[in-house]
């Protein structure tokens, strides 16, 4: 019989313990170097309540009331403090703190309490509610301690990172855990996202602090959870510091950030998309729309242009192509790989400053804003571009634009590129035609669709109840 025997000789106890004790002292340096700049915030601020019975001053004060029950009843306003608690810590020597803006968002003081206790009164520098970044600074700081900013596209998935914050009130606590993902931008926190996931703790309190890699460098702040108990089940959210330092210089010099913007509407390329494009595979971000006189339509961009490179780097999805537009100061020069008609070419953009009312209309004014977003449907209008690419007659409908994966529409088998002609048996062909028929719909929980597809229609009835 023959027996095969390792020649790799295997570790000792002793030296699995020394293993382990190296890894414990590697974090302990790190928090002993870091935790000094870590601070704790309390802010204070005055919230108006009506008071009375549940406070509704439309109904205690409208007119038919004050008839029968006189104005002895009118609800006067009531104002009371409201406390609230967060993290940050100090990046410059002179009292510059960075912390989340939902931390000290409305604030009427802003307390900041050191690692040695000593409290001191903070001013806002400025604040960025679109990413959750906020800058305070410290009244007659003088050479306190600070922690290095790393560099957090460097991060990898799995390395190890650790949190430092105020959960719960709980000063300066310590939680360590690993990169779960980078590059989380739909989970629907802030404008503009692009998330680094840890199972590294967080808890309520935490917000604000730093999220540090192992060699004691910020690559992240702590900004939110995900919870369906109000505390912490594995996946934290941190906003990454070189996010951050763009903001953050903006805040330092002006108050405020002004964002880049070249007035485009787009989307992500699935795989029905890249066929109606001609594309070889489902890659790059679909420009659906160009808006008159932006700094896309002066470069020469183009309705069903597909977007592959932002100055030479791939882009992830129509989220990445956004966050970095934003970041690009206006007045810069930036360099466009697109393809169109199936060949790719070069196009360079001035880039121009958004809009100050931006953020509202991308969110409730836009024209693809109807009744059907509910279903997850959005929608726009047939172009003539459009209408040639998908083989549709001009006026024909409304084309879909996105179906949110998961949803009743995308359930019901509905894609981008299909073209609704009826919605309840009403003949629609543009988005305000459909908003107005179902506005005069008796119920909005069923809707009844008349979708081509292809070379014929078929119904599909979407609903809610």
């Amino acid at each position: 019989m023959l027996f095969l025997t390792s020649t790799v000789p295997l570790a000792s106890a002793d030296e699995d313990s020394d293993f382990l004790s190296r890894s414990s002292k590697a974090f302990t340096s790190v928090v002993k170097k870091v935790m000094p700049a870590v601070v704790h915030i309390r802010v204070e601020k005055t919230v108006k309540n009506t008071g009375g019975f549940g406070g509704d001053d439309d109904f205690y004060n409208n007119p038919f009331f004050q008839q029968f029950f006189g104005p002895q009843f009118r609800q006067q306003p009531r104002q009371f403090k409201q406390q609230g608690q967060g993290s940050g810590f100090i990046i410059s020597k002179d009292g510059e703190i960075l912390t989340n803006n939902h931390v000290v968002e409305g604030a009427d003081s802003i307390t900041v309490i050191l690692s040695d206790k000593q409290q001191v009164k903070a001013k806002l520098i400025g604040a960025d509610p679109e990413t959750d970044i906020a800058l305070l600074k410290i009244d007659d700081g003088d050479n306190l301690p600070v922690v290095p900013l790393g560099d957090s596209d460097a991060l990898e998935v799995g390395e190890w990172v650790i949190a430092i914050g105020n959960p719960f009130g709980l000063s300066q606590t310590v939680t360590v855990g690993v990169v779960s993902a980078k590059g989380r931008n739909q989970v629907g926190i802030n404008d503009y996202e692009n998330f680094i996931q840890t199972d590294a703790a967080i808890n309520p309190g935490n917000s604000g602090g730093p999220l540090l890699n192992i060699h004691g460098e910020v690559i992240g702040i702590n900004s939110a959870l995900y919870t369906k108990t109000g505390g912490y089940m594995g996946i934290g959210f941190a906003i990454p510091i070189n996010m951050v330092k763009t903001v953050e210089a903006q805040l330092n010099a002006k108050g405020k950030v002004t964002r880049g913007w070249v007035g485009v509407a787009i989307q992500n390329v699935d795989e029905n998309l890249a066929k109606s494009f001609n594309l070889k595979k489902a890659e790059g971000i679909l420009i659906s729309e160009v808006q008159h006189g932006s700094p896309a339509d002066k470069a020469g961009l183009k309705q069903g242009d597909v977007i592959l490179r932002l100055n030479n780097t791939p882009l992830d999805d129509a989220n990445d192509l956004r966050n970095q537009i934003s970041l690009l100061p206006p007045g810069s020069k930036a360099g466009l790989q697109i393809i169109r008609d199936g060949k790719t070419q070069d196009i360079e953009i001035t880039i121009g400053e958004q809009p100050a009312n931006f953020s509202k209309l991308a969110k409730g004014g836009s024209a693809d804003t109807t009744g059907l977003n509910q279903f997850g449907l959005s929608m726009q209008n047939l172009s003539p571009e459009l209408a040639e690419r998908f083989g549709y007659k001009q006026d024909q409908g409304v084309i879909i634009k996105g179906v949110e994966p998961g949803s009743t529409a995308a359930l019901a088998g509905l894609k981008p590129g299909l073209l609704i002609e009826e919605v309840n048996r009403q003949r629609v062909h543009t988005l305000q035609e459909l908003d107005t028929v179902l506005r005069n719909s008796k119920t909005s929980k069923r809707v009844l669709l008349r979708v081509q597809n292809g070379e014929f229609s078929q119904y599909v009835v979407l609903t809610t109840e």
